[in-house]
């Protein structure tokens, strides 16, 4: 597929970035793509950190340069780093390796971002090698969940992101997928689902062969220290949704309270996830995941399980009681 940006017509409805950056138009279509109920694999991978890297746009096997340590778990590898500066070393490579190997295979990268401290533990990536490296124009970003706040916000993920990460890289403007905060909450999650599914349609992001949804390249998620992943809360009825590709939060414990999200059948049929934890206040939801103990209902961050590989990127603080 051709890395030029995507060409629309007859736009269906505008998905703001910021004003700098334009708009994007989009335009309506048909599609009959659904999702069926199936096991997640769980896979076992090697030791050492497996990665991939490539290009990129914006709606290699490594060692650890550091001195990290590899473990092997049932819900995928387990990479644990003395300090948050070495696990940030380690996430630029493996994200940058892989962007370079899937944007040789298909000319395109999808990744998907969260917010929180993810961000923050992108910030190698906009240093060499990777800012001269890494081939941008390839790149196509997203967002697993949302705040329905202005994009100049101080709560909103688009912000964070565009001030910390993409606002310092050549990313395309018009391969960068964020929501239209003039909508609802409602109006704005299916407007995301509706443009989700156009590029699915013409073939920007791939599709599932086993769930036929979106399978992005990477979606790089963070976790609260309560367990939450993306907007989905623990002991929030979004957490069962399987039919929607993206819903809406009108009630988020975390404030804000209004929010947008992927749901995990989405997030499940990812190829690559990178889960990226760091702190001793979230120590206990990450023993809960990969530690022997069990809990009478699974925390959001135990029904992360997607379809390809994962990586849990710890630094020793959050490992500290595994």
């Amino acid at each position: 597929m051709a890395s030029s940006p995507l060409q629309l017509s007859t736009p269906l409805r505008t998905l703001f970035l910021s004003p700098s950056l334009g708009r994007l138009p989009r335009i309506p279509f048909q599609a009959s793509l659904f999702w069926q109920r199936v096991t997640p694999k769980t896979l076992v991978f090697s030791t050492g950190i497996r990665g991939v890297s490539g290009p990129g746009r914006f709606c290699s096997r490594a060692k650890a340069s550091m001195a990290g340590t590899t473990t092997e778990k049932g819900k995928g590898k387990v990479e644990v780093f003395a300090s948050e500066e070495d696990l940030s070393v380690s996430l630029a490579k493996y994200t940058a390796d892989l962007a370079d190997k899937l944007s040789k295979e298909k000319s395109t990268f999808t990744v998907v971002l969260s917010g929180g401290s993810l961000i923050k533990s992108l910030r190698k990536l906009v240093e060499p090698p990777y800012i001269d490296s890494v081939d941008w124009s390839a790149w196509q970003v997203f967002w697993v969940d949302e705040r329905v706040v202005p994009k100049d916000h101080n709560d909103s993920n688009y912000k964070l992101a565009f001030d910390g990460f993409l606002s310092k890289v050549p990313i395309l403007p018009g391969n960068v997928y964020s929501i239209n905060d003039a909508l609802s909450a409602e109006g704005a999650a299916d407007d995301y689902e509706t443009c989700l599914k156009h590029l699915v349609n013409s073939g920007v992001i791939s599709v599932s062969a086993a769930t036929g949804l979106p399978k992005f390249d990477l979606m790089l998620l963070g976790m609260g220290p309560d367990g939450h992943v993306a907007s989905l809360f623990p002991g929030h009825p979004l957490v069962r949704e399987n039919e929607k590709w993206v819903t809406f939060i009108k009630d988020s414990p975390k404030p804000p309270p209004e929010r947008i999200t992927f749901t995990f059948p989405v997030i499940n049929s990812s190829a690559h996830i990178a889960l990226v934890v760091c702190g001793a206040g979230k120590a206990g939801p990450v023993h809960a995941a990969l530690g022997n103990g069990k809990n009478s209902e699974p925390l959001p961050v135990q029904m992360v399980s997607p379809e390809g590989e994962m990586v849990w990127f710890l630094d020793k603080d959050a490992a500290s009681k595994l």
